[in-house]
Protein backbone atom coordinates (compact mmCIF):
# COMPACT_ATOMS: atom_id res chain seq x y z
CA UNK A 1 0.00 0.00 0.00
CA UNK A 2 1.15 3.33 -0.71
CA UNK A 3 2.35 6.17 2.06
CA UNK A 4 0.47 9.40 1.10
CA UNK A 5 2.58 12.31 0.90
CA UNK A 6 2.24 15.22 3.69
CA UNK A 7 1.31 16.98 0.32
CA UNK A 8 -1.74 14.57 -0.23
CA UNK A 9 -3.02 14.93 3.23
CA UNK A 10 -3.07 18.63 3.17
CA UNK A 11 -5.02 18.38 0.00
CA UNK A 12 -7.49 15.81 2.00
CA UNK A 13 -7.82 18.16 5.11
CA UNK A 14 -8.75 20.69 2.89
CA UNK A 15 -11.32 18.57 1.09
CA UNK A 16 -12.81 17.59 4.19
CA UNK A 17 -13.04 20.79 5.50
CA UNK A 18 -14.93 22.47 2.59
CA UNK A 19 -17.33 20.14 2.78
CA UNK A 20 -17.77 20.40 6.66
CA UNK A 21 -17.83 24.34 5.89
CA UNK A 22 -20.90 23.77 2.96
CA UNK A 23 -22.62 22.34 6.13
CA UNK A 24 -22.53 25.07 8.46
CA UNK A 25 -22.86 27.76 6.11
CA UNK A 26 -26.08 25.50 4.93
CA UNK A 27 -27.09 25.96 8.74
CA UNK A 28 -26.30 29.55 8.84
CA UNK A 29 -28.42 30.25 5.58
CA UNK A 30 -31.49 28.72 7.50
CA UNK A 31 -30.64 29.56 11.37
CA UNK A 32 -29.04 33.46 11.42
CA UNK A 33 -26.14 33.82 13.95
CA UNK A 34 -25.95 30.07 14.24
CA UNK A 35 -22.36 30.16 13.05
CA UNK A 36 -21.15 33.02 14.94
CA UNK A 37 -23.01 32.16 18.14
CA UNK A 38 -22.55 28.49 18.26
CA UNK A 39 -20.08 26.67 15.61
CA UNK A 40 -17.14 29.21 15.67
CA UNK A 41 -16.95 29.74 19.47
CA UNK A 42 -17.31 25.50 19.94
CA UNK A 43 -14.66 25.15 17.47
CA UNK A 44 -12.21 27.33 18.83
CA UNK A 45 -12.39 25.63 22.04
CA UNK A 46 -11.81 22.46 20.21
CA UNK A 47 -8.71 23.66 18.33
CA UNK A 48 -6.97 24.68 21.59
CA UNK A 49 -5.42 28.25 20.07
CA UNK A 50 -5.27 29.71 23.14
CA UNK A 51 -3.30 26.50 24.63
CA UNK A 52 -0.90 25.11 21.68
CA UNK A 53 -0.26 28.09 19.14
CA UNK A 54 1.50 25.48 17.09
CA UNK A 55 -0.99 23.10 16.26
CA UNK A 56 -1.13 18.95 17.54
CA UNK A 57 -2.42 16.14 15.02
CA UNK A 58 -5.20 16.37 17.02
CA UNK A 59 -6.15 20.45 16.76
CA UNK A 60 -4.83 20.57 12.70
CA UNK A 61 -8.21 19.31 11.21
CA UNK A 62 -10.47 21.73 13.46
CA UNK A 63 -8.14 24.18 12.51
CA UNK A 64 -8.48 23.69 8.85
CA UNK A 65 -11.59 23.87 9.17
CA UNK A 66 -11.98 27.36 11.08
CA UNK A 67 -9.39 28.79 8.36
CA UNK A 68 -11.67 27.08 5.30
CA UNK A 69 -14.21 30.15 6.90
CA UNK A 70 -12.02 33.10 6.27
CA UNK A 71 -12.25 34.81 2.65
CA UNK A 72 -8.59 33.60 1.67
CA UNK A 73 -9.51 29.44 3.16
CA UNK A 74 -6.73 27.34 4.28
CA UNK A 75 -3.37 27.72 2.91
CA UNK A 76 -2.09 24.11 1.57
CA UNK A 77 1.43 24.54 2.03
CA UNK A 78 1.45 25.71 5.64
CA UNK A 79 -0.41 22.75 6.33
CA UNK A 80 1.82 20.26 4.64
CA UNK A 81 4.44 22.28 6.70
CA UNK A 82 2.69 21.73 9.80
CA UNK A 83 2.10 18.06 8.87
CA UNK A 84 5.95 17.40 8.14
CA UNK A 85 6.55 18.81 11.81
CA UNK A 86 4.10 17.02 13.29
CA UNK A 87 5.21 13.45 11.49
CA UNK A 88 8.98 14.40 12.52
CA UNK A 89 8.26 14.72 15.46
CA UNK A 90 10.12 17.72 15.79
CA UNK A 91 9.27 21.35 17.33
CA UNK A 92 9.49 24.57 15.96
CA UNK A 93 9.99 26.69 19.14
CA UNK A 94 12.97 28.36 20.01
CA UNK A 95 13.68 25.42 22.33
CA UNK A 96 15.86 23.75 20.32
CA UNK A 97 14.06 20.04 21.50
CA UNK A 98 12.43 17.71 20.12
CA UNK A 99 9.71 15.04 21.47
CA UNK A 100 6.89 13.12 19.79
CA UNK A 101 4.70 15.09 22.38
CA UNK A 102 3.37 18.55 21.38
CA UNK A 103 5.49 21.46 22.54
CA UNK A 104 5.41 22.16 26.39
CA UNK A 105 7.42 25.08 26.60
CA UNK A 106 5.92 28.07 27.48
CA UNK A 107 5.61 30.79 24.67
CA UNK A 108 6.55 33.74 27.01
CA UNK A 109 9.58 34.80 24.81
CA UNK A 110 7.33 34.89 21.43
CA UNK A 111 4.68 37.69 19.90
CA UNK A 112 1.52 35.91 20.66
CA UNK A 113 2.46 34.90 24.45
CA UNK A 114 3.37 38.55 24.88
CA UNK A 115 0.36 39.68 22.98
CA UNK A 116 -1.68 36.92 25.24
CA UNK A 117 0.35 38.35 28.48
CA UNK A 118 -0.63 42.29 27.78
CA UNK A 119 -4.36 41.47 26.86
CA UNK A 120 -4.76 39.69 30.11
CA UNK A 121 -3.21 42.22 31.86
CA UNK A 122 -5.10 45.07 30.14
CA UNK A 123 -8.62 43.03 31.27
CA UNK A 124 -7.39 42.66 34.82
CA UNK A 125 -6.78 46.32 34.72
CA UNK A 126 -10.39 46.76 33.22
CA UNK A 127 -11.98 44.81 35.87
CA UNK A 128 -10.19 46.60 38.48
CA UNK A 129 -11.57 49.57 36.98
CA UNK A 130 -14.93 49.23 37.00
CA UNK A 131 -15.38 47.16 40.34
CA UNK A 132 -13.62 50.51 41.83
CA UNK A 133 -16.28 52.64 40.43
CA UNK A 134 -18.93 50.04 42.14
CA UNK A 135 -17.74 50.47 44.85
CA UNK A 136 -16.46 47.11 45.23
CA UNK A 137 -13.51 45.12 46.75
CA UNK A 138 -10.62 44.85 44.17
CA UNK A 139 -9.96 40.89 43.38
CA UNK A 140 -6.29 39.55 44.92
Amino acid sequence: MAQPTPQQLAELLIGIACAQAAVVNGLENELAGVRSGRVVPSLQNAAHLRDHPEPTLVDLPVRVLLASFGRAGPDAAAITRDLERLFSGGCSCAGGHSSTSSCTRATGSSAGGRRRRARFQQTRLEVFRFRGKRGLSFLP
